[in-house]
């Protein structure tokens, strides 16, 4: 079960939205959900990733070095 609050102008939206189309709010906002889930998890975790790199806790590879790793030369 969740709960969330809404700005009223984003409520309104999404009632007028199902009203019209006969489907639930929580339709919606759960397609909506799974919809964008996943990049929001890219989004957060790059950004953790790029934060331990900046302070010195992750290192980076350089991509000739991937690349040569994985047999990917030129």
């Amino acid at each position: 079960m969740l709960a969330i609050r809404l700005p009223p102008t984003i409520e309104k939206r999404l009632e007028r939205l199902a009203r019209r189309t006969g489907r639930t709010k929580t339709f919606y906002v759960r397609e909506a959900l799974l919809e964008h889930l996943e990049d929001m998890e890219d989004v957060y975790l790059a950004e953790a990733a790029l934060e331990r790199i900046r302070t010195g806790e992750a290192k980076t590879i350089p991509l000739k070095d991937v690349m040569k790793r994985h047999g990917l030369e030129r």
